[in-house]
């Protein structure tokens, strides 16, 4: 079975090498492309992806878009969520918690732990979310994919690569809560992985997810 196009004519191998050589050039070139877009947005103190839970975006953004203001009542779960944390409650009680009050939560969906906990390293999940102290930070982590799977695999970047603006007019949660909850984060790590080892706390005393002892430790933010 042989293949045609208008402008080619017949398909060889060689047309497909270089046709696919074309497209992965293009992706890349695209890929570069958005990523300056978003670098600039972000030196502007301006948002470069979606909404964040505790925000809304402005009606008519100008000028590209990025701008977001605190929707108050989204603030107070935020809030309130740093508050239990940072007072001993884990991340699965205080889902539970706001799921029996019929808290709506991101997207009004349901609350789950993984929502709060997120990752420490990669700055994912409410607990994690520096915007929350008026800090933007942008390229903290980029997707590459892995050459043995093909799958896109998240890679931390150095704090070289990462762009950080404040936007103080997005702070929710002080600097002292922030850092309490950053404190009982590093606790709770090191606990889990002293018990992993065997020279810790019993198991029924954990506060998490065996699996955040693997992340990263917590970057604590000046006051």
């Amino acid at each position: 079975m042989k293949l045609y196009t208008p402008d080619f004519g017949e398909i060889s191998t060689i047309h497909v090498a270089i046709m696919g050589m074309m497209a992965q050039m293009q992706f890349r070139e695209i890929g570069q492309k958005t990523r300056r877009s978003h670098l600039g947005l972000a030196r502007e103190g301006r948002i470069p992806g979606g909404k964040a839970y505790g925000y809304d975006v402005v009606d008519g953004d100008k000028a590209g878009g990025g701008y977001r203001r605190i929707n108050a009542d989204e603030a107070a779960v935020v809030h309130r969520i740093f508050t239990l944390y940072a007072d001993g409650m884990s991340p699965r009680a205080i889902a539970r918690l706001l799921n029996d009050e019929n808290v709506p939560g991101p997207r009004g969906r349901r609350w789950v732990d993984t929502t709060i906990r997120g990752q420490v390293a990669r700055g994912t999940g409410i607990l994690n979310n520096a915007n929350y102290v008026g800090v933007l930070e942008w390229g903290r982590c980029e997707f590459v994919k892995d050459p043995g799977t093909g799958k896109r695999v998240a890679r931390i970047n150095p704090q070289a690569k990462r762009e950080i603006v404040e936007v103080p007019e997005l702070r929710i949660i002080d600097d002292v809560l922030w850092n309490r909850v950053k404190a009982r984060q590093e606790a709770v790590a090191t606990e889990i992985g002293r018990d992993e080892q065997g020279t810790g706390i019993p198991a029924p005393a954990r506060t998490t997810a065996p699996s955040a002892g693997k992340r990263s430790r917590a970057v604590f933010l000046p006051g």
